[in-house]
């Protein structure tokens, strides 16, 4: 893309796409979980075990990962909006066969679960384009915002899922109601997508207007990348400065780290109501934990993002303390639901909630700035197809640890707690090594904007942002 002659530009139209990625996320994530606050109830109506409805959250993400290549040509082939469409269409197919199979001849399980997989399909396309979307039509002062908000609407759609359903679902003949409202809802959010403009008429600021690495070239940088951090190679031994070394772990880490938590979060969401249930929860009171799990973590994130993209100095060292927070809580739930009150889960749930959002916009954005001019929804589809995967894998691995009828009290999780703690701990030390091997990562993206000329006062203004985010950065690396 060319720089235009009059000058950079941020649009009031940005924010019809940002809804509409708010909408999509809410309503995927909705699908995701639309069984698991419900899963015995469901399991009651289908005549299945509720093993097999704990397929229907593994399939919708294992679905996500299969169709991840196809997400990334869409996205840099045709940017946001080819895959924000092709998501609509995808939540409308998969909701509407999943009622029809709920609704036939008291519940097809296999045509729900086609269904149910049809819907993961739309979740990476809408899941990985907030990144690409907030670098095309936003600046620098509001990536990180742009990115949380749309990024983070996809728990707000599980902890919807986590309050509402139970309240749809008092006996078994209420499921397919259940997921009928949600068809509803699925219809009225995809609609928009076919009206979005595709693209800024001018760009917001000199990084947006730059050419973007071929996907070829982008595969070689991030195949080096993984085979630095796979192979241990010393620092000493690296051909080039210690400073060209700092990105490339800075890349690895987060990724490895981001997908590890993204995907505990996701098994941690989905098995839930079965974490809790065998100490005495009922479905109504595991889902308003999973909704406080996710609400506080929304609350968190829309206050603690706006403030990170004023302080660039600030994400690392956020990400190294909220890291910890995140382990520490995996640890403690180990305990928590044998002490059969509300209040405890309640409340370290409220703890888990907050740290993991914190961490997830500035992951993102992060593995964007480090590899530019890398297009952004690679790292993004990169790390989403990790936590997804992980997720998958670590839902099924969960649910083989469930004790026996014979246990005290029978099927709890515990020996799944002790196993998402001890490897969350495993990982723990990844992120708070950031920063300790060279110079800090260079904030690429941003020096992009520095270094292109101003055209108007609006360009002015963007790269007037940009350096004085660096020259704050290495004033605090400097001093």
């Amino acid at each position: 893309m060319s720089e235009s002659p009059q000058g950079y530009r941020v649009y009031k139209r940005r924010w019809f796409g940002l809804t509409q990625l708010v909408l999509l996320n809410i309503v995927v994530s909705w699908d995701w979980l639309t069984f698991s606050p419900v899963s015995g109830t469901a399991a009651e109506f289908f005549h299945v075990s509720e093993t097999a409805i704990n397929w229907l959250s593994t399939g919708f993400l294992f679905s996500l990962c299969a169709i991840s290549p196809v997400v990334l040509w869409t996205l840099n082939k045709g940017g946001p909006k080819p895959a924000i469409v092709t998501a609509s269409v995808l939540v409308l197919l998969g909701n509407w066969i999943r009622y029809a199979g709920a609704k036939a001849d008291d519940g097809y399980f296999g045509v729900v679960m086609f269904g149910q997989i049809v819907s993961g399909l739309a979740q990476p396309f809408v899941l990985a384009a907030p990144t690409r979307y907030s670098d095309l039509w936003f600046t620098s002062r509001g990536r990180i915002s742009a990115t949380a908000v749309a990024t983070l609407a996809n728990p707000l759609g599980g902890a919807l899922a986590q309050l509402i359903n139970p309240s749809w679902v008092e006996k078994p003949a209420d499921v397919p109601n259940m997921i009928l409202y949600i068809s509803i809802i699925a219809t009225v959010a995809s609609i928009p997508s076919f009206f979005l403009p595709a693209k800024p008429p001018t760009p917001p600021c000199p990084s947006a207007a730059e050419e973007k690495l071929a996907l070829r070239q982008t595969a070689k940088v991030v195949v080096k990348t993984i085979d630095f951090w796979l192979l241990f190679v010393p620092v000493s031994s690296f051909p080039g400065s210690r400073s060209q070394v700092a990105p490339h772990y800075l890349l690895t880490a987060s990724s490895l780290q981001f997908s590890v938590y993204v995907g505990f979060f996701n098994a941690f969401s989905s098995l839930i109501n079965q974490i809790l249930e065998p100490y005495g929860f009922s479905e109504v009171e595991a889902g308003i934990c999973g909704a406080l799990l996710l609400f506080v973590g929304l609350i968190t994130a829309a206050v603690v993002s706006p403030f990170l993209d004023r302080h660039p100095r600030l994400p690392i060292l956020a990400l190294k303390m909220q890291v910890p927070i995140v382990a520490l809580c995996y640890l403690a739930f180990i305990w928590v639901p044998e002490a059969r009150n509300a209040a405890a889960p309640y409340v370290l749930a409220c703890f888990l909630g907050g740290a993991s959002f914190s961490i997830l916009p500035i992951a993102l954005e992060m593995l964007v700035e480090v590899t530019h001019p890398v297009s952004p929804e690679i790292t993004s589809v990169a790390s989403w197809f990790g936590g997804s995967l992980l997720g998958g894998v670590f839902i099924l691995i969960m649910d083989t640890l469930k004790d026996g009828p014979n246990a005290d009290p029978p099927f709890r999780l515990k020996r799944a707690l002790v196993f998402e703690a001890v490897v969350a701990l495993a990982v723990m030390p990844l992120p708070l090594c950031l920063g300790l091997f060279g110079s800090p990562a260079q904030k690429k993206r941003l020096e992009a904007d520095q270094r292109a000329p101003t055209q108007r006062r609006s360009t002015v203004s963007s790269n007037d942002d940009a350096t004085q985010v660096l020259q704050e950065e290495r004033h605090v690396n400097n001093g």
